[in-house]
């Protein structure tokens, strides 16, 4: 999740408690217990992150090979775990290049030490809020990075549920897009309550109220998710649940769309 150039560590942070249900150790106190707070309600929830960095890793895949995109722009990146979106890319096309976005400056700090490019590519950092795009955008490290006459994907990878109604998601979304040069891709993965039955869904709504201390959250519907594709064209298979977006064939067994309450889609910029 991308803020704030101070953070305080009795608070828990979305970047740091995702680390922490992925398995890893870049995260305080609060973080896992807002995780754990989480999992008593929803117990599937370490499967829903797992699923969410999957796909990352199959839409960077699916981007490089299929697309032939050489730049990203990962908004909300989050604590590095590998396999990072440059990683993913300069293992297809060396020479890709990649910008990483985060709000929290533990994320910046991890990333800038761990998240290096090869010699023909390369990899940028900047501290800044998808709240808002204008700071992104006129970031000198990113446009010293990408090239605005060339195709960008922009990721926005389980990041958008932490911007409520009052954050304007769909605006900063909308802004973003429209400075990306044509023909370039917009990503999304994004929570959503609706396979869920419904007394886990009151449940897990009733943790989305601010009293409850794990921070802002807005799960959102199918249709509401779609929204933020206006005026773009889905790709194949559509807007579907993250377990159901371009499905790996490794032997992985794959969570449910119930587990995973995630919608997934990737489209094409006009």
């Amino acid at each position: 999740m991308t803020g704030s150039t101070t953070f305080d560590t009795s608070v828990a942070h979305p970047a740091r408690r995702y680390n922490y249900l992925l398995g890893g150790k870049d995260n305080f106190a609060a973080d896992r217990a807002s995780a754990h707070g989480l999992i008593e309600v929803f117990p599937a929830v370490r499967t829903a992150a797992v699923e969410n960095r999957r796909f990352l890793e199959r839409v960077a895949r699916h981007l490089a090979e299929q697309a032939g995109v050489r730049q990203f722009l990962d908004i909300g990146t989050g604590i590095p775990a590998v396999p990072n979106v440059h990683e993913i890319a300069q293992g297809i096309t060396p020479d890709a290049q990649v910008v990483y976005v985060d709000n929290d400056p533990i994320v910046m700090t991890h990333a800038r030490a761990l998240l290096t490019s090869n010699a023909l590519g390369a990899t940028a950092y900047v501290e800044a809020d998808v709240r808002n795009p204008a700071a992104i955008l006129r970031s000198p490290d990113l446009r010293a990075t990408l090239d605005f006459t060339q195709p960008i994907a922009v990721l926005l990878i389980a990041v958008l549920h932490f911007l409520t109604d009052d954050d304007q998601p769909y605006d900063a979304v909308a802004e973003l897009t429209a400075a990306m040069p044509r023909g370039s891709f917009l990503a999304i993965s994004h929570t959503t309550f609706d396979p869920l039955p419904g007394d886990v869904r009151r449940r897990l709504t009733a943790l989305t109220d601010p009293a409850a201390g794990h921070g802002p959250f807005r799960p959102r519907t199918h249709e509401e998710v779609a929204r933020f594709f206006d005026g773009a064209g889905l790709l194949d298979p559509g807007l579907v649940s993250v377990v159901d977006w371009h499905p790996d064939n490794t032997g992985v067994p794959h969570a449910t769309p119930v587990e995973a309450i995630s919608y997934a889609g990737v489209a094409r910029l006009p």
